[in-house]
């Protein structure tokens, strides 16, 4: 089995929905091959090396003494007891403060069921994550961090999980809110079609990031509780 600097583990969404996302950012991670992107390249700089998705546990390095193949049947062992879940259509948001966003799709409101089993996830994978370096800490930026955050920083290598946890399929890098706002006018009636109601997660991805920071599937395994 390959090896990569990190996992992770992600929502990659429907078929339809996971074709146009490859298509916007410029990489198709289920395929491993770059793609002109539709966004343009500045606005979709950022997260075009992770592929289009959501993320459910955050990248990792693999543990002193792990393997990718143990890691493997772990997750599939993992989905094996884990329930497909309905969530919201997804609707297009300007997220984050100040003079800053960046446009996601977002299940409004997340259902406590996803909440639930992105904290299956983080915590039952959680024995394959080295800790993390003081590099990756830092670049978590720890003292913008609240009380909270930091002990999930430090006791699961990313602020954003458990309670904390929202799905989000990110769509741009850092815009102005005015830029935003005109990529959310300019995706709406392209995305329209592709959003269905329920939006199913029926399945969840391995991914691996490459030597040149691009993330490219592993395995996707169907959820089978």
């Amino acid at each position: 089995m390959q090896e990569f600097r990190r996992y992770a583990i992600y929502d990659l969404g429907p078929d339809p929905l996971a074709r146009f996302g490859a298509a916007w950012l410029g990489w198709d991670a289920i395929a491993g091959a770059p793609l002109p992107p539709a966004g343009g390249e500045a606005v979709t700089a950022v997260p075009r090396r992770y592929g289009f998705h959501a993320t459910i546990k955050a990248p990792f390095r693999l543990a002193d003494g792990s393997t990718p193949a143990a890691l493997a049947e772990a997750f599939a062992a993992l989905c094996a007891t884990l329930g497909s879940v309905a969530l919201p259509r997804l609707t297009l948001a300007a997220l984050g403060e100040g003079d800053t966003r960046f446009v996601a799709l977002i299940p409004d409101p997340q259902p406590p069921a996803l909440t639930a089993l992105a904290a299956r996830v983080v915590t039952d994978l959680d024995r394959f994550r080295a800790p993390l370096s003081p590099a990756e800490i830092a670049r978590r930026d720890p003292a913008s961090l609240d009380a909270t955050g930091r002990a999930y920083l430090d006791r699961w290598g990313y602020p954003q999980v458990l309670d904390r946890f929202r799905h989000h399929m990110t769509l741009t890098g850092p815009l102005s809110p005015e830029a935003a706002a005109g990529v959310i006018d300019t995706l709406g009636p392209r995305l329209a079609p592709l959003l269905p109601d329920p939006h199913p997660l029926t399945a969840l991805a391995l991914m691996g990031e490459d030597a040149e920071g691009r993330f490219h599937l592993i395995c996707r395994v169907p959820l089978g509780g």
